[in-house]
């Protein structure tokens, strides 16, 4: 992935703000009123807004002790329709131990992500 993001789909930018921890980047592609929806292994979490993905992403997903060492993989499936989808897969590091998530997102938007759907593994050892 490059820094800059020129090029890059509206999942593929997601995940690299998703890792580098980048609450600015986040908001910028998510509109307004983006409709959001995520299931890790112990909740489902749901929200309208940037506000609401930005907090269950950095406020409850991930800890600041919760260190991605490495995007392992992103893949991007075929569009299903208006439906977009990405996968990746961060090695993390924290005072517990080592671990490895993934997560699928589905999205919609053209400019901006209106529409997100996320699963996620939750955080499992390596």
């Amino acid at each position: 992935m490059t820094e800059t993001g020129v090029g890059q789909s509206l999942g593929v930018r997601f995940a690299q703000a998703v890792a580098d921890r980048d609450e600015a980047a986040l908001r910028a592609l998510l509109a307004d009123d983006v409709d959001f929806k995520g299931l890790t292994p112990g909740r489902l979490w749901e929200g309208a807004g940037p506000d609401a993905v930005v907090e269950a992403v950095f406020g409850s997903w991930f800890e600041e002790s919760d260190h991605v060492d490495r995007v392992v993989e992103v893949t991007e499936g075929d569009e299903v329709a208006d439906t977009s989808r990405v996968g990746y897969r961060f090695d993390l590091t924290n005072p517990s131990g080592a671990y490895v998530a993934e997560q699928q997102a589905y999205y919609r938007g053209a400019e901006r992500i209106e529409h997100l759907r996320i699963m996620c593994s939750g955080f499992r050892p390596r």
